[in-house]
């Protein structure tokens, strides 16, 4: 078992301070988030919430990933660092893929990709993208990402798709190693992305029991495409186990990498640096280092 501590919508001055503390602590990852505008009015539901609103105010920071990462890249040595999850399409994915190479290539290769859709109907518009095509696009664009990311360094590559063509061309930096694509989402489409080309997948925040679901789910689509032998990361956020017990069952269900929140689980202002800081530190002494034995 890895164990990643996510830092969502944190102030942008928490966010190098807490990599250090979660690097000396023992995690093995970090993962933010990724959120461009809040659009005052949306015309569509919040899919992770019972009523379907929001549960954050407009003001909540959502610090550029492209931006916070390697930030705190520069202030660690051991660290890995993923999204969770970039809204793909959203992007032309030869800029992102020189986002990601640039990343990789100075980070020494402790950055994975974590990729999905957007639900907001006026991420697209406003941003001068089609929700419509959104999935096929999001192939598309895993597939430039990962010619640019093979792990090669740099070289030319090419690429003529429905949406996306280009002739010969080189990026460099590259990265020395693969970077990782990790898909995240619940639908079947997600699953099947995750399947066919992902290097691994990652939840939302999920229950013990969905979390059984989705990984025979994830088993199911990798045997139909040939995959099962082929290392693949089972990244979840679970909201019902808190103890060394309820993680030893998620690591027997498949489950390889686990996002924890301690700031959560003791008192304390959740918000406050100094809470988490603490919580990272006690999780690790009272969970992960006894995981470990």
């Amino acid at each position: 078992m890895k164990w990643t501590a996510p830092f969502p919508m944190f102030a942008p001055d928490q966010l190098v301070p807490l990599a250090r503390v979660a690097e000396e602590a023992g995690y093995d990852s970090v993962t933010v988030p990724d959120s461009v505008f809040f659009p005052e009015q949306v015309s569509a539901k919040y899919p992770f919430s019972r009523d379907g609103e929001r549960f954050w105010p407009a003001e909540t920071p959502f610090v550029d990933p492209f931006v916070s990462i390697p930030a705190m890249a520069a202030v660690t040595e051991r660290l890995r660092f993923y999204t969770n999850v970039v809204k793909l399409p959203l992007r032309n994915p030869l800029l992102v893929a020189k986002q990601v190479s640039s990343i990789a290539a100075m980070s020494n290769n402790r950055f994975s990709l974590g990729v999905g859709l957007s639900w907001i109907p006026e991420e697209f518009v406003w941003t001068g993208t089609e929700k419509r095509t959104r999935g096929a696009r999001t192939d598309e664009a895993i597939d430039i990402v990962k010619l640019v990311c093979a792990g090669r360094g740099p070289e030319f590559v090419e690429y003529h798709g429905a949406y996306y063509d280009f002739g010969r061309l080189m990026i460099s930096p590259a990265p020395t190693e693969p970077v990782p694509i990790l898909v995240g989402g619940h639908s079947e489409p997600a699953f099947e992305r995750a399947a066919r080309v992902g290097d691994g997948w990652v939840s939302v925040q999920t229950t013990e029991a969905e979390v059984v679901e989705a990984v025979g789910e994830l088993r199911t689509r990798l045997a139909a495409h040939g995959r099962m032998d082929a290392p693949f990361e089972i990244k979840v956020l679970c909201t019902d186990v808190f103890d060394l017990d309820g993680f030893r069952r998620l690591a027997d269900h498949g489950v390889t990498d686990v996002q924890v929140v301690p700031w959560y689980f003791y008192g304390g202002d959740p918000e406050a640096i100094e809470t988490r800081r603490d919580s990272l530190f006690r999780f690790a002494d009272d969970v992960i280092a006894k995981f470990d034995g």
